[in-house]
C-alpha cells in the first residue's frame, strides 16, 4: 500500500483511428510511473509515455487513486500513425473516470482550439477530418459546416494535390492541413455541440 506521500504520473493518450476513439494501455492499464524525489512531473510523463511522439499534451487533473496514491494525470494527443508502445483500445470500452475526463476535455477543446491538428495526418480531405471529430466528439458533424467554421476562423488551409476518389466513385477530393501545429484559441465562444 503506497504511504500519504506517493505521487504517480498518469497518461491518458488519446487518438482517432479508423473513426473510433482510442486510448492507449499498457499491460491493460493507463501508462503511468511513480515520480522520484526531485523529479519533474513532465520527467515521470516521460517515463510513462514516450511524450515525442505525441502532437499535444497537457495536464488534466490530479486525483487521489484506490490505495491513497496521488496521480497527476496528462492528456496527450496523438495522429493514428503515431509510435507508441502499448495497446490501444477504444475509449468507450475503457471505464475509468480519468479517460472520461481525457474525452470530455477533448470535446471542449475541439469547440475553441484548433487541437484536431494533434489527432489528424499531416493531410486530410474534408471527409476524413470530419470522421475525427465525430469520433472525438462522440456525435454527428456536418462536412460542409466543419469546413465553413475552421476555414473562417484560419485554422486551415488548402495544399495542392487531390485525393483520388475511393470505391464509391464521385471527385477526387481536395486535401487540407491545419495552418498551425501548436495549440491556439480560435474562437473563445464557440461550441460543437450535438445536432439538435
Amino acid at each position: 500500500m503506497a504511504d500519504s506521500t506517493s505521487h504517480a504520473v498518469v497518461g491518458v493518450v488519446l487518438r482517432v483511428r479508423e473513426g473510433r476513439l482510442e486510448v492507449l494501455l499498457l499491460d491493460g492499464e493507463l501508462p503511468s510511473a511513480p515520480l522520484a524525489r526531485d523529479e519533474s512531473l513532465e520527467a515521470a510523463l516521460a517515463r510513462a509515455v514516450d511524450v515525442g511522439a505525441l502532437a499535444h499534451v497537457e495536464q488534466l487533473e490530479t486525483v487521489a487513486l484506490a490505495g491513497g496514491t496521488i496521480a497527476t494525470a496528462y492528456l496527450g494527443l496523438a495522429a493514428p500513425d503515431a509510435g507508441l508502445r502499448g495497446e490501444w483500445r477504444a475509449a468507450s470500452r475503457v471505464s475509468v473516470p480519468l479517460v472520461a475526463a481525457a474525452q470530455a476535455r477533448l470535446r471542449g477543446k475541439l469547440s475553441y482550439t484548433n487541437v484536431g491538428f494533434a489527432l489528424a495526418p499531416a493531410t486530410f480531405t474534408i471527409s476524413e477530418l470530419r470522421e475525427i471529430y465525430v469520433a472525438a466528439l462522440g456525435h454527428d458533424v456536418s462536412a460542409t459546416n466543419l469546413q465553413r467554421v475552421l476555414v473562417r476562423r484560419g485554422v486551415l488551409e488548402r495544399v495542392d494535390g487531390r485525393r483520388a476518389p475511393g470505391r464509391t466513385g464521385g471527385r477526387p477530393a481536395a486535401l487540407f492541413r491545419f495552418r498551425s501545429a501548436r495549440l491556439e484559441v480560435t474562437d473563445e465562444f464557440a461550441a460543437l455541440g450535438p445536432p439538435r
